[in-house]
């Protein structure tokens, strides 16, 4: 009976324990709960600013001859002799290939005989001993004959219009051309360079600009070129103005297609400019993302179009305004319109 006096009188004492232990675990209500659950992100953050940058573009391009020219005649006929080989440089009106001559001879033996025949048909027509009309066909047939001897002369003796370079040679002394060409020739100083420049800068391209010039096979070195040509429209699919580089190339270091990289400087611009450690990539995607805070309570995820490097920031482009604060510490537990708190 004792034992069991000392039983009940146990209960109530591990019955009130109970009793605060379970009042303890289900206290609050469940948006209590939820609200204590929910905590803000810490997040840091750095303020962009508005500045001046310098508008400095590269591009990549290949040389091209400042002009290049295909030796050939028009006609078929049988090569005589090639006076030049590839590498040879060449002057404007240099004989470079003798083709058979025996048309051209001939045409010009018949002209040296119209040429008598004119001379004496006009002396008998001055004392009446023959028609105006006579000497009229006389001097038509001359004349036809004389620019047929001159078109022969060109096309047996083919000369080099420009001063260049000898770079191709397709056939060789004997063979039949039939009309195709013997030799490529270009010319070399100067050269051009073809660069596709964003249509965000038509307006700034100008004639002279500057340019400087980088070979990939000739490190450390540049080269000063200028802008000297600018196509007058933009390519509707890559929105790009073909622009061309001239660079007078006195001594031949640069040569067609050579792998190049041209330097422009097209002024400054007022630009937003944010922190490298602000940008995100989306995955998939070109596009880039940052995270701007609103009204310090919750992030945006923004879209932002970004220009050239600077050191350990981008130029933004769009997107963001000077005075947003971005995020730069913190990104990875974010997603759009989650709340942070702003710490330093």
């Amino acid at each position: 009976m004792k034992t069991s006096k000392n039983m009940v009188s146990a209960f109530p004492l591990w019955g009130i324990g109970s009793l605060l232990l379970l009042a303890g675990c289900g206290g609050g209500t469940a948006a209590e709960q939820t609200a204590s659950a929910k905590t803000a992100v810490e997040v840091k953050v750095e303020t962009v600013h508005v500045q001046s940058v310098e508008q400095i573009q590269e591009y990549t391009g290949d040389i091209i001859p400042y002009s290049k020219n295909m030796i050939a005649s028009q006609t078929a006929m049988r090569i005589e002799k090639i006076h030049v080989e590839v590498g040879d440089y060449v002057k404007a009106g240099q004989l470079l290939v003798k083709m058979e001559e025996s048309a051209y001879l001939q045409a010009k033996l018949q002209l040296e005989n119209l040429k008598t025949d004119y001379s004496r048909s006009n002396a008998l027509y001055k004392t009446g001993g023959v028609s105006k009309q006579v000497i009229d066909q006389l001097k038509t047939q001359l004349d036809v004959t004389e620019e047929s001897v001159d078109n022969l002369h060109k096309n047996t003796y083919l000369l080099s219009p420009i001063a260049g370079i000898v770079t191709a040679r397709m056939f060789d002394n004997g063979d039949m051309t039939g009309g195709q060409p013997i030799l490529q020739v270009q010319q070399l100083k100067p050269v051009k360079i073809k660069l596709n420049i964003q249509e965000q800068f038509f307006s700034s391209i100008k004639p002279n600009m500057p340019a400087i010039i980088k070979l990939d096979v000739m490190p450390g070195k540049e080269f000063q070129g200028k802008v000297h040509l600018i196509y007058p429209t933009v390519d509707a699919v890559s929105h790009t103005v073909t622009t061309e580089i001239l660079w007078n190339n006195d001594k031949l270091e640069l040569r067609p297609g050579m792998f190049t990289r041209v330097v422009l400087n097209f002024g400054t611009k007022s630009r937003v400019v944010a922190p490298d450690k602000a940008i995100i990539k989306q995955p998939g995607t070109d596009d880039r993302y940052v995270y701007v805070v609103k009204n310090d309570q919750t992030v945006s995820y923004t879209k932002v179009e970004l220009g050239q490097r600077l050191g350990d920031r981008y130029e933004v482009l769009s997107g963001l305004n000077g005075g947003d604060r971005v995020v730069v510490a913190g990104i990875s537990k974010l997603i759009n319109g989650t709340e942070v708190t702003v710490v330093k």
